[in-house]
């Protein structure tokens, strides 16, 4: 497909592990300098041609929705309400399904921050996209190019493309970015109002059905305090 499809970006969750900073904001609206997370996801947003949004919203919600009718008016933004409850990221993408006006759709954390090298990496998955092959397409970043991680890595990747877990006993090569592409016909049978989208993405990765493209540019995780200091080092210092 060549189209821009919708996006969501997720943004319900508590923001816990950014804790302080977000005793009074949301994890979204933390600056990394002087850009929040969720305009620094806009900003990608609108240079890969997206123009149709879905955002979830649970803490400081009106936050939020503020920030994005001040900041994105010239986007089509839906917002998709889990004031009442949390539903954690496969609930919230059940939620937010009948907002979604795409299908496939790209699905993006807003506690991220990347750049690109060539191609805008949404524009990326979106020619990558095989509708007859995936249900997922995730965009991945190598193990030891992973700027601030936290984990051992989450992925083997298959010369084909396909992913599988990473084993118990070893680290991964490749780090999900916290962005990737949906199918809707893998947002159904929910197990429950909250779980997680690793339930999703199990169904795929057992149909063969869940594949892996490598970003080119770089990446950090800016999920906690320390990062952000140590991504804006970074990217300082090229």
């Amino acid at each position: 497909m060549t189209d821009m499809p919708a996006a969501m970006i997720m943004c319900a969750g508590k923001g816990t592990r950014m804790m302080p900073l977000t005793a009074d904001r949301p994890k979204p609206l933390v600056k990394v300098g002087n850009v929040t997370l969720l305009d620094h996801v806009l900003d990608h947003v609108r240079a890969a041609g997206v123009s149709r949004i879905v955002a979830n919203v649970h803490y400081l919600a009106d936050q939020i929705e503020d920030h994005l009718d001040a900041n994105a008016a010239d986007l089509s933004i839906i917002i998709s309400n889990e004031r009442g409850l949390l539903r954690d990221t496969g609930g919230g993408l059940i939620k937010a399904l009948p907002l979604i006006d795409s299908d496939p759709f790209l699905c993006i954390n807003a506690d991220n921050w990347w750049t690109e090298s060539g191609q805008p990496a949404l524009n990326r998955l979106v020619e990558a996209w095989d509708d007859q092959t995936m249900d997922v397409l995730m965009l991945l970043i190598p193990f030891g190019q992973a700027g601030n991680t936290q984990g051992q890595g989450d992925f083997e990747m298959d010369g084909a493309g396909r992913l599988s877990r990473r084993r118990a006993d070893s680290n991964a090569p490749y780090v999900w970015t916290g962005i990737q592409m949906l199918s809707k016909r893998l947002i159904i049978d929910p197990p429950s109002d909250v779980f997680s989208t690793n339930i999703f993405w199990d169904r795929a990765i057992a149909e063969g059905r869940c594949f892996g493209l490598v970003h080119e540019g770089r990446w950090f995780d800016v999920g906690y305090p320390e990062a952000i200091g140590a991504t804006l080092d970074a990217l300082a210092h090229g």
